[in-house]
């Protein structure tokens, strides 16, 4: 983000692009619209660079950008700022490991996502899971076979050109979408190391299946504190983060799945002081509560997505102050 807003300082009256949003949080990429700088518009058929001159700048998002998007950059001659994640360069040096020793490239991750379409840009042969089940049927499919058909239909958006599963799945190498849920992750790399060993042997291992932690430390340490706060046991959780966030929705989901009433907002105008909350459930769906706030003293587990900045968060906490204020009562947070 600062890399971004320091571009702008630095060149003040020059075009300035971006590819993408520089990390899915609303009030972050406002400022930066705010600021002059221009994003590139996504159509149908992808997006559209046709604006993009030469001698202009143009900024990597923290997600970074496709082999295709920087070749075409590059072609355009014009300068980059590049402000790709340190881990999301670890995932591609992963994947093209990979791609070296000819093993196809499990991806855990949303095919469509950002950041999942530039790893796999950078990847030879690849396969995107998104969740357990996906992975245990391509693991079916590795033991016992089954309709070829079907495996590229369930599949369609999810691998690379010419990819054959009667032949690509021989050799495999894990790697993942960083906001993805660490867990989740793990146990994936671990079910596909287990149904290669029981395919080809233990000692066999080392040719069919490679595994690098590509697991990144901020939406690692946040689940693992996200863990640790419902085990607390709070009455009620707030989530704070982007809703297009794909680490601030998996905060969601634990508090969700360990039946803890969940508030997951982006920005502080989704709450008002009349005790209504506009918020979105793990699933996509926006709903508004009257009265989420309960009347008495209550305990509230506050977290935020990776990208949130601080000020989103105090802001929000001021309302909630101030709402329970006005009710006469006092919260713990």
């Amino acid at each position: 983000m600062q890399m971004a807003y320091e571009a702008r300082k630095q060149y003040p009256t020059e075009k300035l692009w971006i590819t993408n949003e520089i990390i899915h949080n609303p009030t972050v990429n406002k400022r930066l619209a705010d600021m002059g700088v221009e994003f590139i518009e996504e159509t149908e058929d992808g997006k559209d660079f046709s604006g993009v001159q030469g001698g202009e700048f143009v900024i990597l998002p923290a997600f970074g950008a496709s082999v295709f998007e920087m070749k075409l950059l590059s072609e355009k001659g014009v300068s980059i700022v590049d402000t790709t994640c340190p881990w999301v360069s670890k995932v591609w040096n992963a994947v093209d490991s990979h791609k070296r020793k000819e093993f196809t490239s499990v991806i855990h991750g949303q095919w469509h996502h950002e950041e999942t379409v530039a790893t796999a840009s950078f990847a030879g042969t690849y396969l995107i899971v998104k969740t357990m089940q996906e992975c245990q049927y391509v693991c079916d499919y590795i033991l016992k076979g089954g309709d070829k058909a079907e495996f590229m239909e369930k599949f369609k958006n999810a691998f690379s050109a010419g990819f054959d599963p009667e032949t690509d799945l021989e050799a495999l190498g894990i790697a993942n979408q960083t906001t993805m849920l660490k867990g989740e992750t793990e146990a994936i790399g671990k079910y596909l190391e287990k149904t290669m060993m029981e395919k080809y042997g233990v000692e066999n291992l080392n040719d069919h299946y490679m595994v690098m932690d590509t697991i990144c430390d901020a939406t690692q340490e946040r689940q693992d504190a996200m863990y640790k706060l419902v085990d607390d046991k709070p009455d009620i959780m707030l989530v704070v983060g982007g809703f297009n966030s794909s680490n601030t929705s998996h905060l969601q989901e634990i508090s969700e799945d360990n039946s803890i009433p969940s508030f997951w907002v982006d920005v502080p105008e989704r709450l008002s002081t009349d005790n209504t909350i506009l918020h979105r459930l793990s699933h996509g769906e926006l709903v508004e509560t009257k009265d989420w706030l309960p009347e008495g003293p209550v305990v509230i587990g506050v977290t935020s997505g990776a990208s949130t900045p601080d000020k989103v968060v105090e802001d929000i906490l001021d309302l909630i102050f101030t709402t329970k204020e006005l009710m006469g009562k006092a919260v713990a947070v």
